[in-house]
């Protein structure tokens, strides 16, 4: 019987009895099998990738969750149409009293919103990049829909997400333990392959077992199970096994995660939900995780009314977020192998509603930050003059950016997980 066919069995007997992690991931770590007593690889040790896919380079994905109004952040401060479909809510000319846009293209006339002065820092030292109007033919207003054509990079948006079949392609059929982790509730679908499941914990201090914390007389059949990395005199095909090397791979993973996150960050982050994200994953990765793709998210962006006050707020928190992390990555001497990109299921309605907010709408902006990265405002502003039915036509195909990002950034064949006909977008430096 193969390891998988123990998968179903052995999940519900481990909730029974307490031997699971408190985040409740989408799947138990991968259990670790080395030899027939069980003995320990060092975690790095376990990829099995082909030649060519550089495993030190790291992806860190940033979910803007709700729609974020792309035209209140990069702000066509140029074209007079965004004031008249905006007079409330508009930013501001760059040098103006009040909310004034930081310039970031003057020949464009394109400007940040004023929140973003730390994002506008990363872009002026040369290690951020602004993609403008990104999006997809036929777009989906649907929170959860358009979520999940984001996430599978695939205009029905059903099957596998597209890091998930990364993993699948680039592995060899065979699982990357914690390739790719997800801070949060829930694992997103763009971490689920066929093959690879994601890590996913709201907590790093909630990420452990909680046996002991049912009942006292869990403790010491789980501290045996685990003891020294050795499984006990057992057929290393059998139940008791499996379920063991499982309980010593889940231990081992939360172990050092914990440790790893209770060391003192090398720069201050602010405060704010995704700060503390970007804090955990830096920390990750300052501890030498063997995780390639890290998921981090910030909602609230689906602003219908008296958006001027929250929107800058969590675009306060965003580029905050995003300093404070490239600054501590810089500080580890990792910067030059973490990419950060930033995208929202969708943007909004090019014209403010009667809440003074914004509604549903199609093409937004995406943001990559690294040292690696082709800095500065890439590809074209949308049009304000030729609307579709009231919202932006695009000019990128996100699914471009991501074929930019796994080619020349991931050492992956792009058409393989996202099909042929992808242009791909370059987003990275050659």
């Amino acid at each position: 019987m193969s390891s998988a066919d123990h998968a179903p069995f052995s999940r519900r007997l481990f909730i029974r009895q307490g031997l699971t992690l408190a985040s409740l991931a989408a799947t138990v770590p991968q259990f670790i099998q080395d030899s027939a007593l069980g003995m320990m690889l060092p975690l790095d040790a376990l990829t099995s990738s082909r030649p060519g896919v550089p495993e030190d380079r790291v992806l860190v994905i940033v979910q803007l969750a709700g729609g974020n109004d792309g035209l209140n952040t990069v702000v066509p401060y140029g074209d007079r149409n965004y004031y008249n479909y905006r007079p409330a809510i508009g930013i501001g000319e760059p040098g103006r009293n009040g909310q004034a846009a930081l310039e970031l293209d003057q020949g464009q006339g394109i400007g940040l919103h004023p929140s973003m002065a730390s994002f506008k820092s990363l872009v002026d030292e040369g290690v951020a990049a602004v993609v403008q109007g990104v999006g997809y033919p036929n777009p989906n207003r649907s929170h959860f829909a358009s979520t999940d054509i984001w996430e599978t990079a695939r205009l029905d948006g059903k099957g596998t997400g597209w890091v998930g079949r990364y993993f699948d392609c680039t592995c060899n059929g065979t699982p990357v333990p914690e390739g790719a982790v997800a801070i949060g509730r829930n694992a997103p679908l763009a971490l689920q392959g066929e093959i690879q499941k994601p890590v996913s914990f709201e907590s790093a201090d909630l990420f452990r077992w909680l046996g002991k914390d049912m009942h006292p007389a869990l403790e010491q059949p789980y501290a045996s199970a685990t003891r020294a990395g050795v499984l006990p005199e057992v057929d290393e095909h059998s139940q008791a096994a499996f379920l063991m090397r499982t309980a010593l791979d889940a231990q081992v993973s939360s172990d050092r995660i914990r440790a790893a996150v209770a060391k003192a960050p090398l720069v201050q982050y602010p405060q704010g939900n995704l700060s503390r994200q970007l804090r955990t994953v830096g920390a990750m990765i300052r501890d030498g995780m063997p995780t390639r793709v890290y998921y981090v998210s910030l909602g609230g962006f689906d602003t219908h009314a008296g958006q001027a006050g929250t929107h800058a707020n969590l675009l306060r928190q965003l580029a905050d977020g995003l300093g404070a992390f490239h600054r501590d990555l810089k500080a580890q001497g990792n910067s030059g192998r973490v990419l950060t990109m930033v995208f929202s299921e969708f943007g909004r309605r090019v014209r403010q509603n009667a809440s003074q907010g914004t509604d549903h709408g199609t093409a937004a902006p995406m943001f990559l930050v690294g040292d690696m990265v082709k800095p500065g405002v890439l590809g074209t502003h949308p049009s304000l003059t030729d609307l579709d039915g009231g919202d932006l036509k695009f000019t990128v195909d996100f699914r471009s950016v991501y074929a930019g990002v796994l080619d020349d950034w991931m050492g992956a064949d792009a058409a393989k997980v996202l099909g042929k006909g992808v242009k791909k977008a370059v987003v990275v430096r050659s």
